[in-house]
């Protein structure tokens, strides 16, 4: 088996966008999806901004046809959304027919329903069924019964590098013959827990987040969900599948520098990137662009920028850009959403723009991409870093 692994399908939803197809028309038309709180009340409405998905809870359920007397958690509903494109993405008839398992991840798991009757569990009996709804897991277990998956389901939870620890987990069970296909991602949805969380921390922005920039103020939180079907060699030449990328690289490592902020030196970073090179020997100069983690805090973007200038070289870092302007950090689903993302540069030869870019940083010489740029891409570096120093990198490949 080659050291790639075959992606096959993708599926996404997020705010700026219902599958891939409307994801990708926002990208290429600059059209982001921050907006107010709408969707649950909150003392932050009207000074916070967020990047929530125009979808209720109710309209979720009628998109996927499930019952109205439901325990799916709107983590679990939009996940759901994602891992049915997925699968119908990559021409999958019969979910069984291989080895198949799930490798899902989730931040919020079912905080959003969960937050809602944790006062009053004790006077609603009827409301104790959610309780098991909380945990990571149980999102994981409903989206393998609405897929009808039999197979092996796990869940990843390493913060903001969920996803991608995912993916990366999917692909060694690819390449050690534990399983023959496996659909790979993460979903989370947004919750008061989460958005009074980053505010205690202050690092969300009262206006649009500004990634790469030197006046950046700090993040905007968004909901999201995305997975790719990753397929062994065997499958895709029996089967003569379409083949929409390659996973070619990925690496993890933890700078065991803080709970939520990343090392001065960006070492964590550093550490994935030189591992997701060396996985496929892959020659830094070959990368043609990076999707940043580029959360437009003071704090990560600082500690990347000195990363990937330590990795590439001064005035030789590729270009790059943060698509969290359109979405918001989608926590435990941004490294699958930006997975879909590196495969539609690829595949169409573009490279996303970095919105609200006005100033360089004064710390480096490092300029986003910030218009729409035509551009042949054959391997697209994604990077997501998460609390807890979790740093993962992933390398996506034409062929």
């Amino acid at each position: 088996m080659s050291q790639k692994i075959a992606i096959t399908g993708m599926g996404i939803i997020s705010s700026i966008g219902n599958n891939v197809e409307e994801n990708f028309i926002s990208l290429k038309s600059g059209k982001h999806g921050i907006s107010d709180i709408r969707l649950f009340e909150t003392r932050h409405a009207g000074n916070i901004k967020i990047g929530e998905i125009k979808l209720s809870n109710e309209e979720l359920v009628q998109k996927l046809q499930l019952k109205e007397d439901n325990n799916a958690t709107r983590t679990s509903l939009l996940g759901m959304v994602a891992a049915k494109e997925a699968v119908e993405s990559a021409g999958i008839l019969n979910i069984n027919e291989y080895k198949t398992g799930l490798i899902s991840s989730t931040s919020v798991g079912g905080m959003d329903i969960t937050e809602k009757y944790f006062y009053t569990y004790e006077d609603l009996p009827e409301k104790q069924k959610y309780i098991d709804s909380h945990d990571a897991g149980n999102s994981s277990l409903l989206i393998a019964d609405y897929l009808g998956l039999k197979g092996m389901v796990s869940t990843i939870s390493t913060a903001c590098s969920s996803a991608a620890n995912a993916i990366m987990m999917g692909a060694k069970l690819i390449k050690n013959g534990v399983l023959d296909r496996v659909i790979v991602g993460g979903t989370d949805s947004l919750s008061k827990f989460t958005l009074n969380g980053f505010n205690t921390l202050m690092i969300l922005t009262d206006s649009y987040n500004t990634p790469f920039d030197n006046d950046r103020k700090g993040l905007n939180l968004g909901e999201a969900a995305a997975f790719l079907v990753l397929e062994s060699d065997e499958i895709v030449k029996k089967e003569n599948k379409k083949v929409l990328g390659y996973l070619s690289g990925y690496g993890n490592a933890n700078d065991a520098h803080h709970q939520t902020a990343s090392s001065e030196n960006g070492q964590g970073a550093f550490l994935a990137m030189e591992k997701a090179l060396k996985v496929f020997g892959l020659n830094k100069e070959s990368i043609d662009y990076i999707n940043v983690h580029g959360t437009a805090t003071p704090n990560n973007d600082l500690s990347e920028g000195i990363a990937m200038l330590r990795i590439f070289g001064e005035n030789n870092v590729p270009e790059f850009s943060s698509t969290k302007a359109f979405t918001g950090h989608t926590l435990a689903a941004a490294a699958g959403i930006e997975a879909v993302y590196s495969l539609l540069a690829i595949n169409n030869n573009v490279i996303f723009p970095n919105l609200n870019f006005k100033t360089k940083m004064g710390e480096f010489d490092l300029t986003p991409v910030t218009e729409l740029k035509e551009k042949n891409i054959n391997h697209v570096l994604s990077n997501s870093f998460g609390f807890g120093g979790n740093c993962s990198t992933l390398i996506f490949s034409k062929s």
